[in-house]
C-alpha cells in the first residue's frame, strides 16, 4: 500500500477553496473541501488510478479529478504526494508547486 502525503503546499490549495467557497457557503466550503481531502484515499491501493496530466505527460504525475477541480499527485516509490489541488479550469502553470523559479 502506498502512503498519500499532502505537501504543504496542496493543504494551503485547500485552504484557499475554502476560504473563497466560505464568502458565499460555510456548508457548501466545508462539504468541498471534505470531499477533496478524502478523495486520494483510492490513491493508498491504486496509487496509478489517476490520468497522467496533459501538460507534463510525466508517468509519475497524476491527477484525480473531483468536480471542478484537480488533484494533481506525484508517485515516488511508495510515496503518493500531493502537489495541488485547483479549479480545473486555471492553468497548472500558475499553481504554487509548478510557478517557475526566477
Amino acid at each position: 500500500m502506498a502512503e498519500v502525503i499532502w505537501t504543504d503546499n496542496a493543504i494551503a490549495d485547500l485552504d484557499d477553496i475554502g476560504e473563497y467557497i466560505a464568502k458565499e457557503s460555510v456548508r457548501y466550503a466545508e462539504l468541498t473541501i471534505s470531499k477533496l481531502f478524502s478523495a486520494p484515499d483510492i490513491l493508498e491501493k491504486y496509487p496509478r488510478r489517476g490520468h497522467i496530466v496533459p501538460e507534463f505527460m510525466d508517468e509519475s504525475i497524476r491527477q484525480l479529478m473531483v468536480g471542478n477541480y484537480r488533484i494533481v499527485y506525484q508517485l515516488a516509490g511508495d510515496q503518493v504526494n500531493i502537489l495541488t489541488v485547483h479549479h480545473g479550469k486555471r492553468l497548472i502553470s500558475n499553481t504554487r508547486h509548478f510557478k517557475k523559479k526566477k
